[in-house]
């Protein structure tokens, strides 16, 4: 499966109409969530029979196309099996939540409803039945055949995610590299090569503070206030797109030369509740969703990653074994036995890959916790 993001471009009456969609089923949603919650016994066939009543009641039902709306039940059953999915195992949950306007933001066509069609180069038209021939960029072509489309929106844009059965056909490289995930640099892997850190949330903070500032001073409710609002989303959308950007690209870049991968397996919200690492930083490095983009894209390469224990990994010399205390200001590890004087973060990579390959002398433990304070 491959799934494409394009920008769509409605006009205004479109725009209207996606809204409506949106708030139709919105209201759907909340309608078979507050019959689900009243039944003793689960029965999804009867919550599926309240469509065509719905419709009855309330006519503007019927100005949305069916398959769109039988995909809330799917997603309402979907969210409730994601809870049940939590509970076994042992997570703490609450209950399903009616959906607010600001908390429900995409509709679906599945399998039916919609056509795709290419225009002029890059423009093309994506048609929605009840809805209209919108605008869309086709910044790509679309491989496979379409079997849904995903629209959202985000903040003042809209989005049609186009999900076809194609099949991704990059292709893995032939090096095997170990990778240490820092704050000084994103990346230092097992060749000693750097990945600066882009510090994306620090170069805009500046912007971001005066504009929450701003925000905090205006009257609640008042027009003003929905503007700045508006803005503050816009720049907090900017943010994640870069961020996305980069992740995506650096990502790409190392599943195109490495057969083998080789990462620590990092419990990152226990380490940014510990006093001593910098949480803003770690949160704006987002190594977790950068793990996850390297993870689905090596599977569809046939690029191996192994995560491992990161226990020791900082301590240990990558050239005789040797264990030794290393403070977290620490950035030159000094061998004390073999007198190796190595880059902290490019010594924690060899024994990282050392330990994906078998080759390690490092010290591990199955039953440490990962992200102890050792990680640098």
């Amino acid at each position: 499966m491959i799934a494409y993001k394009m920008r769509l471009y409605p006009n205004k009456e479109q725009k209207e109409k996606l809204e409506f969609t949106l708030t139709m089923c919105r209201n759907a949603y909340n309608e078979m969530l507050g019959e689900l919650q009243e039944q003793l016994i689960i029965d999804r066939n009867m919550i599926q029979g309240m469509l065509p009543d719905m419709k009855i009641i309330d006519e503007r039902y019927k100005q949305i196309y069916s398959k769109t709306l039988q995909y809330e039940c799917y997603r309402l059953f979907s969210n409730l099996s994601a809870l049940s999915s939590l509970k076994k195992k042992r997570h703490k949950i609450g209950r399903l939540r009616f959906k607010g306007k600001d908390w429900f933001k995409t509709f679906n066509y599945n399998q039916s409803g919609f056509k795709l069609r290419r225009v002029f180069k890059k423009n093309g038209r994506l048609e929605l039945s009840k809805i209209g021939d919108v605008k869309i960029k086709l910044h790509r072509e679309v491989e496979g055949k379409i079997k849904q489309i995903t629209v959202k929106k985000s903040v003042d844009k809209w989005y049609a995610t186009i999900i076809t059965d194609g099949e991704r056909k990059t292709e893995c490289g032939k090096k095997e590299l170990g990778i240490d995930l820092g704050i000084n640099h994103f990346i230092v892997d097992s060749e000693n090569n750097k990945v600066e850190h882009p510090k994306i949330l620090e170069k805009h903070s500046k912007n971001l503070k005066d504009k929450q500032r701003k925000l905090s001073k205006k009257k609640k409710g008042s027009h003003n206030r929905r503007k700045v609002r508006k803005e503050v989303a816009v720049l907090h959308q900017k943010i994640t797109n870069y961020r996305d950007d980069f992740l995506h690209k650096t990502s790409t870049d190392y599943i195109k030369k490495s057969k083998l991968l080789v990462l620590e397996k990092l419990n990152i919200k226990k380490m940014m509740q510990q006093k001593y690492f910098n949480a803003r930083n770690m949160a704006d490095a987002s190594w977790g969703r950068f793990v996850q983009f390297l993870t689905y894209k090596a599977e569809s390469a046939g690029c191996k990653l192994v995560q491992v224990n990161p226990r020791n990994t900082t301590k240990t010399c990558s050239k005789c074994g040797n264990i030794q205390d290393m403070k977290l200001w620490d950035r030159t590890y000094k061998c004390s036995n073999c007198d190796l004087e190595i880059d902290r973060d490019y010594n924690a990579a060899i024994n990282i890959l050392n330990i994906g390959t078998g080759r390690a002398t490092v010290e591990t433990n199955p039953t440490t916790d990962y992200g102890s304070g050792q990680h640098g």
